[in-house]
């Protein structure tokens, strides 16, 4: 059970430190502002995310936007907790992962609750910000990480099954299967 606490106290730095840097930008940035940090590259940026991953969805209708925005990242939120307590004894990198997506679903979701919208401040772009990545955040970081740990379990799960099937030993893979 120690794990599972390890793993609540990362997601609850992970939630304040993304809570926090989105404070910071709205205090201290008016919105659509943005200040070059590494010139023809990366810029802090105030950006308003009505909309889900690149803004999908954001001009949508509100009772579409109040279902895939609110309802079910909440109903997600609570199955990727029921995954990180199943995968708990597994590799602790299959686990982190779930703990980094819950933490980025739930501060993703307070800003949706609160303000209606999410804060991004992170751009990227190639010369000029009009060739620009789209906006993310701390909690957007923290699902993506998770996305490459579950890529990297997937691979590792494969590996696994081709040398039991080489040996003849059709052993299950120690890692659980979500």
């Amino acid at each position: 059970m120690t794990r599972f606490w390890s793993l609540c106290l990362v997601m609850a730095t992970l939630i304040i430190v993304d809570q926090l840097s989105k404070g910071a930008i709205q205090t201290n940035l008016y919105y659509g502002q943005s200040i070059p940090v590494i010139d023809g590259f990366f810029s802090i940026a105030y950006v308003k995310n009505t909309g889900a991953a690149f803004g999908f969805g954001a001009g949508a209708h509100e009772y579409f936007r109040i279902v895939m925005f609110l309802v079910l990242p909440v109903i997600f939120c609570g199955w990727i907790f029921y995954m990180l307590v199943k995968t708990i004894k597994s590799p602790f990198y299959l686990s982190l992962a779930y703990a980094l997506i819950l933490a980025g679903a739930i501060g993703n979701l307070i800003d949706r609750f609160s303000l209606g919208y999410v804060v991004d401040f992170l751009l990227f772009f190639w010369k000029d910000e009009a060739n620009h990545f789209p906006a993310f955040n701390v909690a957007d970081s923290c699902i993506t990480v998770a996305a490459g740990l579950l890529i990297i379990d997937f691979f590792a799960q494969l590996k696994a099954k081709k040398l039991a099937s080489q040996s003849g030993d059709h052993a299950s893979h120690p890692v659980s299967k979500p």
